[in-house]
């Protein structure tokens, strides 16, 4: 047994990796980058080129943008559907794209303690997804990809759990806790018992009182602004001509595709580029069509929901922003109030507040025996997530850590759970 373990947040926006010194018991280092690859094959070279993190970002942008940019892969491990993806001349499986954002923090923090560390403590969210099997899908993969990283002691624990590790640490008197981790793709709910002396105790079983979750987050808010704000900027609900006299919609998958990164990492963007083209020219070359073409020869995903990012974190302190995209002559200037933003994003929130009401009814739990609800989570600074808690429990009641690396943190301390 080494000195050190991993505790590895894997996620669907950022990923982080704290490192837990056994002998001293302290994580004593945290390390964390965007959950972004980014590939390019260079001129003159059949050698594909992979950047990970924030490198990825940059080498996108220095490259104007050219080549294949991934984010969210998180989000297909339970897809059945998919097997693999071609990246220029090589294929990727779910697994070895997932295995690529291991290796590169793996590779940091083993750099950084100088020695190899194969014992990893994963996080997990309660529900990969609702099928049992898509779930058990999506941790088999995740298990390959630790493997293929390096990492031969392997154990799991759910992130809401870690996270109220995290939390206890901070805690004077014994209480309660409900920890609602809002992450990228799922939004995870754990009730426990914790306390100033039960992080000492080896087995926590019995203070588990209750975790579920839903497969919803941050990435479905961003989804919802970009098909309901801005998608009619790139001719949503415009008509064609298909046939002489007889004009239809242009169709609404088009735009469900860019409105998803889950989908629009992995279409074919020449054949959708095709089809698009045609309902340009028999729309009398509407120029909002002409700009979808632009957004997808361009490869502009990742800016604009790099905007879209900004717009939610923005309104997570204001009450009104406004949303800029000038790129390869799509220019939207959009003023965007906290309350029209709430109502895009509501139907989302209000599938979280349903569940985590009849999560409390199946477990027979009051709001009233709550003492703390601890959030965490890149999308927990979302306010209408905040609403929905503060309805339910009060603000008085409401504690937040560190959103990003709460949960790698409490995945090292459950070593000693």
């Amino acid at each position: 047994m080494g000195n050190y373990v991993y505790g590895f947040d894997f996620g669907t926006t950022n990923s982080a990796l704290s490192i837990l010194d056994i002998e001293k018991n302290e994580v004593i280092k945290t390390f964390s980058d965007a959950s972004i690859l980014f590939f390019i094959l260079p001129n003159n070279s059949s050698k594909l080129v992979s950047f990970i993190g924030q490198p990825a970002i940059d080498a996108y942008l220095e490259n104007r943008l050219a080549g294949r940019f991934m984010k969210s892969v998180k989000r297909v491990l339970p897809r059945t559907s998919f097997t693999e993806t071609r990246v220029y001349n090589q294929k990727f499986t779910a697994t070895d794209l997932v295995t690529l954002v291991l290796r590169y923090l793996k590779d940091k923090a083993d750099d950084f303690l100088g020695e190899q560390v194969d014992n990893v403590i994963l996080g997990r969210p309660v529900f990969f997804d609702e099928d049992p099997t898509k779930d058990k899908l999506a941790q088999d993969r995740l298990e390959k990809a630790a493997i293929k990283a390096g990492f031969t002691q392997i154990q799991f624990q759910m992130e809401p759990i870690a996270a109220a590790f995290a939390y206890e640490r901070t805690l004077k008197t014994n209480e309660t806790v409900l920890v609602a981790d809002i992450g990228g793709g799922t939004s995870d709910f754990t009730i426990m018992n914790l306390g100033p002396e039960k992080f000492r105790q080896p087995n926590r079983k019995s203070d588990m009182i209750a975790q579920g979750g839903i497969y919803i987050g941050g990435d479905s808010f961003d989804s919802a602004f970009m098909l309901k704000a801005l998608t009619p900027y790139f001719g949503k609900e415009s008509l064609y001509e298909s046939t002489p006299g007889k004009k239809l919609e242009v169709p609404g998958m088009l735009y469900d595709n860019i409105s998803s990164w889950e989908k629009m990492n992995f279409f074919n963007v020449q054949k959708v580029i095709r089809e698009i083209e045609r309902y340009y020219v028999y729309s009398g070359r509407n120029e909002q069509l002409r700009h979808l073409i632009t957004l997808l020869e361009k490869n502009l995903g990742y800016t604009i929901f790099k905007e879209i990012e900004k717009t939610k974190i923005s309104l997570s302190s204001k009450n009104e922003t406004t949303f800029n995209f000038d790129k390869d002559g799509i220019v939207i200037d959009k003023d965007i109030s906290l309350t029209y933003y709430n109502e895009v994003i509501d139907p989302h929130i209000n599938k979280i507040g349903r569940y985590l009401d009849e999560f409390l009814k199946k477990e027979e739990i009051q709001p009233s025996a709550i003492d703390t609800v601890f959030i965490t989570g890149g999308s927990a600074q979302v306010k209408a997530i905040k609403n929905v808690i503060e309805e339910r429990f009060g603000p008085d009641k409401l504690r937040s850590g560190d959103f990003l690396n709460s949960v790698s943190q409490g995945l090292a301390w459950s070593y000693y759970n």
